[in-house]
């Protein structure tokens, strides 16, 4: 007794395929056969489970209003069944390892910003090529050292965790940025005297005062950030 790939029954001229094995395959499965005294007697169907977790993180992505695209080296009817199942905006099948940093660069030719995640030797120059790399923490040292951003866990919902924490500190940063330019173009002038032909005038204690409330401000917006992080799912 045998199990053996398609290809060993092509090369002897065995016939072991029927319509529901088609159906299996076009789906991205892998079927193997049951050889029995050099004759096929069944077939075997294997396919990787996609994870909830990278169900939900395609999801939230997708939710932000981002595009989630793949790059793989499984074949065109693997990658097609995957993207169809996860709902993906696009996907590179049969990508040879030094393409993907090809890939990378082709679809920042049309103008996007693109975050590449992965975890192996081979996605190490599209991580560099990519406007932002995120290494999974378990992947490869060579993966770690190429990327911006390192997930301590294997978890992909974490990428959704870190866009999200992102785009909170950019508009804290802004909101801050605001405030602070607006609070001294206000009290610059006033503290040196603007305002004093109409007799009023800031004592130095008041204005020191003032100041501190303004960093005050500052940094309680900042700290803000940390409900975010506590808010985040996953």
């Amino acid at each position: 007794m045998k199990v053996v790939s398609p290809s060993f029954l092509e090369e002897r001229g065995l016939e072991a395929w029927d319509e529901a094995l088609k159906r299996r395959s076009g789906r991205g499965e892998t079927v193997v056969y049951l050889l029995v005294d050099g004759e096929a007697v069944g077939g075997i169907s294997l396919a990787d489970v996609v994870r909830p977790e990278s169900r939900e993180a395609v999801d939230r992505l997708r939710e932000m209003g981002l595009s989630v695209m793949m790059l793989t080296g499984d074949s065109g009817d693997v990658a097609r069944w995957v993207a169809e199942d996860l709902g993906l905006d696009e996907y590179f099948s049969e990508v040879l390892p030094d393409e993907k940093a090809a890939r990378v660069e082709e679809v920042r030719e049309r103008g996007v910003s693109v975050a590449m995640t992965g975890d192996g030797v081979n996605d190490a120059p599209a991580l560099v090529e990519a406007d932002v790399g995120i290494a999974i923490g378990a992947g490869t040292d060579v993966a770690i050292e190429s990327a911006d951003v390192v997930l301590v866990e294997s978890d992909p919902r974490d990428v959704a965790a870190v866009v999200t924490l992102s785009r909170a500190t950019y508009n804290k940063m802004v909101q801050n940025l605001f405030w602070a330019t607006g609070y001294n173009a206000f009290a610059i002038p006033l503290a040196a005297g603007v305002l004093y032909g109409q007799g009023f005038l800031i004592s130095p204690a008041v204005g020191a005062l003032l100041m501190s409330l303004s960093t005050v401000v500052v940094a309680v917006n900042a700290r803000r950030l940390g409900g975010v992080q506590e808010s985040l799912p996953g």
